[in-house]
């Protein structure tokens, strides 16, 4: 009830209960007690009407087809502000036809989980988009979404990521990734899945890229959100597999920031200003060229991504890196960075959210 009231007050504010229930199709008096007893939700004026209280509501509208990260950064951004102390209510709505590529997919769930942290009503709407909800709950999706997430029309009682763990030939299930655990069962099961769905000869390749970056995130996020990894295979006339990382925390910059001074005094020169422009090539020299650690050069460890970067360029692999308000997007040809494009002024997604995507011959 809250949801559909909410909705119908953000649009038209300045209802009696009895012209709300009306339109709503509830009884009088169960909207009336609904009201009275949610006053920090609702206002009501001398002419008994009701309103929200000044708070925003956001609706993030995802386009039919397939939606890819950009087109899930366009609707972001267009939803306005998400993060906005005043937002206390967000709905995310699939459209009937509306199919999400897994790297769009990774953001999604953490921004979810992200905005239920913050403790804001949170509501996924799948009224006209039943197929994709299925699909999600054969992903893994509602395993790792948040408890107090609304899910219209509703949540899944049997999780089909666990019921049919494994056995499919195109998806590995986005699973957790353990706080403060080497997570090598994790890091094998992908590695043998990716192995399978593409040729042997990657298989250097995806475990160096799930085992480093997965490691990253247990060792770097320093969050309670939980971080995830997964992969789909997308047929085609060339076919590919996008292997997904995302987690909730610091960020590559921040995380590098807390000592860049002190262990790189000329990178810190250059990026000294923390600014989205000196974040965002920050990380693309980090990424580029790999061996930067917050621990410092003895240490030995980098960030995790030198061996990961170098490995999937071999294969020529694209890969994505989103994280705070920027996206940095890396194309390779003969096993060398070629391009690298920015997106700025994104709208704010915390953590790291890296996809490699692989071309499969």
């Amino acid at each position: 009830m809250q949801v559909e009231i909410d909705q119908l007050l953000e649009h038209t504010p300045d209802l009696k209960s009895k012209e709300i229930a009306k339109k709503l199709g509830f009884g009088k008096s169960e909207v009336s007690a609904y009201l009275h007893g949610n006053k920090d939700r609702y206002t009501q004026n001398e002419k008994f009407q009701w309103s929200l209280v000044d708070k925003v509501f956001r609706k993030i509208l995802f386009p039919s087809g397939w939606v890819t990260c950009d087109l899930f950064e366009q609707s972001l951004i267009e939803a306005g502000d998400v993060f906005d102390e005043r937002c206390n209510t967000v709905r995310f709505v699939l459209p009937q036809d509306c199919n999400l590529m897994i790297d769009a997919l990774a953001r999604i769930l953490s921004l979810m989980n992200q905005l239920a942290y913050h403790e804001k009503t949170i509501v996924v709407d799948f009224t006209d988009c039943y197929k994709t909800q299925s699909y999600l709950n054969r992903a893994g999706f509602f395993d790792l979404l948040h408890e107090s997430i609304d899910v219209c029309p509703k949540r899944p009682q049997i999780s089909a990521a666990q019921q049919y763990r494994g056995n499919s030939d195109n998806l590995v299930e986005l699973r957790l990734v353990e706080q403060n655990s080497e997570n090598n069962p994790l890091k094998e099961q992908l590695t043998d899945a990716f192995v399978n769905l593409s040729a042997e000869k990657f298989k250097v390749a995806a475990y160096t890229v799930f085992g480093e970056l997965i490691g990253n995130i247990s060792e770097h996020s320093e969050t309670n959100i939980p971080g995830f990894a997964g992969l789909q295979k997308y047929r085609g006339s060339k076919e590919h597999i996008q292997i997904v990382i995302s987690d909730s925390g610091i960020g590559i910059a921040s995380s590098l920031r807390s000592t860049l001074q002190k262990h790189y005094p000329e990178i810190y020169r250059k990026y000294s200003s923390q600014t989205i422009e000196n974040d965002a090539e920050l990380v693309t020299e980090v990424m580029s060229s790999g061996g930067i650690s917050r621990f410092g050069r003895e240490d030995g460890r980098g960030l995790g991504f030198k061996s990961s970067k170098e490995q999937a360029n071999r294969f020529n692999a694209r890969f994505t890196v989103r994280q705070d308000r920027f996206s940095l997007k890396f194309e390779v040809e003969d096993g060398e960075i070629k391009k690298v494009s920015r997106s700025l002024n994104l709208s704010l997604l915390r953590g790291t959210h890296i996809c490699f995507d692989f071309q499969i011959e």
